[in-house]
């Protein structure tokens, strides 16, 4: 066939300008990307409450709330209890404390009176506080609309109801914020409240209503600058690593699959480029685990690529030409690459919707990481190849042949397989048994989730946050044998809180003797207090919820997709597989259960998912065409052996990025790697080995059951 080498070369010119101009502003807008506190610092404001000794619930509560109000500066805010009655604020990204506390606003009393002067609600009673804009006969009305708690909108329908035409004050620490009119009764626990003469007055109650619907009224005890956890040292170490990474894995995809590397090679360069852009258009926090959410949708960016050159290369195989291998390579990994994506993207939604902190970090990333994957992997690289071809690459030797072989029996090592799995989560609930007895706990868990020690330095001179995190933080390593210190330095001050593990009396004294030694600090200004986790009872729960929430999501879309309730039950059996079995590693090496542990974990559960709709599809397309001489046993092996190789170049590929990361990455680093390397591993095996045998055994059961009956 003749090719078009004009049509070809223009082609191939358009991606390359693509790839130019979106790489160059998403270099260009790197600096605007929003980084967390773990990568950038930000702000800590410490508020104390007005009453003395508050009940646990009554903390529990606040600093819930006030997770939700400071989500609108950053997802990845952390609230968290210091001392008995106080409560820590860290917003990464912000730099001015002062900005944000007028704007957040003194967490105070808020009471709604009517206008005899009694008390008809409390702020307590307010669910939520909304700034909004409502089309009035042309005219744009400014209104704050509010839902209030089950026990709020009762009351304030009773209120309402003896108030029609009569004024209802709101009133914030003493001070009349806004005084609508009761236009009529209200049952249903929302209003709106009108009379607004700009969007930002309606946005500055709105948020004053919000800050004042806490249980504890608060006051600002101090505001502090904190440091990065892990410092610009390692963001830049793992920039290098990350670039290293990518490297090899084009260098890889090239070698491996010629002609179609190259393609989605260059589709990749595009991608990273437009992920760039859309962090910084979104205004996306970016954090580890938000780090981790990337990795995921590269290494599905890599597998919908694989998934397709599979395809052509069997195509090729059986004798088609070229051009008519890579269109219907194409068609036939659709339906793979879209299942499988479409199922983690379900996930994502669910995480965003109902996590917080860095669940929502990690959901975000992902998201925008899957559509960016789909769209280069099934328009981008088709153009590239396509453009490719036209210039003259139409040998089938540029491609790859594959040629049909001879299917593994997989299923034959289905005992030893289960057998395997069964022992190593057996191993995990015995170490996490004999951990929990010796009254650690059953796992290694850091600050975030346990608590620690805050300890207050004064030095001598005001140290700069880079010399802190340089000459300081490496002797509080060593001493709590923490590798995920936090500083805070506060505003104006010498004075410099370090956040580790729980420390010891010895260990404390021990900290106290090396700053002495060190830096001649005098050790009766250097103060300790217990801090609860960042990662709060509410949040643990929201994190649940959401994972149970998204699984059950995903179990419907398979089970809808694949007609086969057993296709979506096995697939789920294998995510629970891989999370208790990487949940053994956590226990046995004691790694360090920290923030960064959610977002691993979730990457894994979305990395086994997308390899186990891989194989599914592969078994239901044969199942299509299965003869009478087939068994189902053998459909099973032809599929696994045919998505065999796809398995492991993706696992490669994905496994390369984050070996890389671990090499040459910082201690905190490493942690957050080395989880993920496991779970990769771990996914791959539970879905050749574990997942195609579960949906056997479910199918031969049911079969076999009514042969039973019969």
């Amino acid at each position: 066939m003749k090719s078009n080498k004009g049509k070809g070369l223009m082609g191939l010119l358009l991606v390359l300008i693509c790839i130019g101009i979106f790489g160059y502003f998403g270099y260009d807008t790197m600096d605007d990307i929003k980084l967390g506190l773990d990568l950038n610092g930000g702000v800590s404001i410490t508020y104390q409450t007005v009453k003395e000794n508050p009940t646990a619930e009554e903390m529990s509560d606040t600093i819930y709330k006030l997770q939700q109000r400071v989500e609108n500066y950053s997802t990845e805010a952390e609230v968290y209890q210091e001392g008995g009655n106080r409560i820590n604020i860290d917003i990464p990204g912000e730099s001015d404390a002062n900005a944000v506390l007028e704007e957040l606003g003194k967490p105070g009393s808020l009471v709604f009176m009517d206008e005899a002067g009694e008390v008809i609600l409390t702020g307590d009673q307010v669910a939520s506080a909304q700034p909004g804009i409502n089309d009035k006969n042309g005219m744009q009305e400014y209104v704050v609309s509010l839902r209030f708690t089950e026990e709020g909108a009762a009351t304030f329908a009773e209120a309402t109801a003896k108030n029609v035409g009569k004024i209802i004050y709101i009133i914030y620490d003493n001070e009349i914020k806004s005084f609508p009119r009761v236009q009529t009764e209200i049952t249903d626990g929302a209003c709106v409240i009108t009379g607004m003469e700009s969007y930002e007055e309606a946005e500055n109650l709105a948020a004053t209503i919000r800050i004042g619907s806490l249980s504890l009224e608060l006051q600002e005890l101090r505001s502090n600058v904190v440091g990065a956890k892990l410092g610009q040292e390692a963001i830049s170490t793992s920039l290098r690593a990350g670039a290293i990474g990518f490297g090899i894995v084009v260098i890889f995809m090239i070698a491996v699959y010629l002609i179609p590397g190259l393609a989605s090679s260059l589709a990749l360069c595009l991608y990273v480029g437009l992920v760039l852009i859309l962090l910084s258009a979104f205004e996306v926090t970016l954090t580890l685990p938000g780090i981790a959410g990337i990795i995921l949708s590269i290494g599905m960016a890599v597998d919908a690529n694989v998934i397709i050159f599979t395809r052509i290369k069997e195509e090729i195989g059986v004798g088609k030409t070229v051009r008519s291998a890579i269109k219907t390579g194409f068609a036939k990994a659709l339906s793979a690459i879209v299942d499988g994506n479409i199922t983690t993207l379900i996930a994502a939604v669910v995480l965003f919707w109902r996590g917080s902190g860095s669940v929502k970090g990690f959901a975000s990333t992902l998201a925008i990481g899957i559509l960016l994957s789909m769209f280069t992997a099934l328009f981008v690289t088709r153009g590239t190849l396509y453009a490719l071809y036209e210039l003259g690459f139409q040998d089938p030797k540029f491609y790859g042949i594959r040629k049909e072989k001879k299917a593994v029996d997989f299923l034959g090592k289905k005992k030893l397989f289960f057998a395997v799995s069964c022992v190593m989560i057996v191993v995990g609930w015995i170490f996490m048994g004999v951990n929990a007895s010796g009254g650690n706990g059953a796992f290694n868990y850091s600050i975030e989730f346990k608590g620690g020690t805050s300890t207050n330095v004064t030095f001598n001179e005001n140290m700069s946050l880079e010399d802190i995190s340089s000459k300081v933080v490496p002797i509080v390593e060593e001493i709590s044998q923490d590798a995920e210190v936090q500083t805070q330095k506060v505003e104006g001050t010498n004075e410099v809180i370090f956040k580790t593990k729980t420390l010891s009396v010895e260990q404390r004294k021990a900290l106290e003797e090396a700053l002495e030694e060190s830096f001649q600090v005098d050790t009766e200004l250097i103060t300790a207090e217990s801090i609860s986790g960042a990662v709060s009872k509410e949040m643990k729960e929201d994190a649940f919820v959401a994972v149970i929430i998204a699984t059950i999501c995903m179990l419907v879309y398979i089970w809808f997709r694949f007609k086969d309730i057993r296709f979506a039950a096995s697939a789920v059996a294998a995510l629970l597989h891989d999370v208790l079995v990487v949940l053994t590693f956590y226990a046995v090496a004691k790694w360090s259960v920290g923030s960064t542990f959610i977002a691993c974990m979730l990457t894994i559960v979305g990395y086994s998912i997308n390899a186990t709709i891989v194989i599914f599809d592969r078994i239901r397309e044969n199942m299509k065409v299965k003869t009478n001489k087939e068994t189902l046993a053998d459909v099973v092996n032809a599929s696994i052996t045919q998505t065999f190789t796809r398995s492991i170049n993706t696992s490669l590929t994905t496994f390369i990025m984050v070996f890389v990361l671990f090499i040459m990455g910082v201690t905190s680093i490493r942690e957050f790697a080395l989880p993920l390397m496991v779970g990769i591993v771990c996914g791959t095996y539970s879905s050749v080995c574990v997942t195609g045998a579960l949906w056997y055994v479910m199918t031969t059961w049911k079969k076999k059951e009514k042969q039973d009956k019969a």
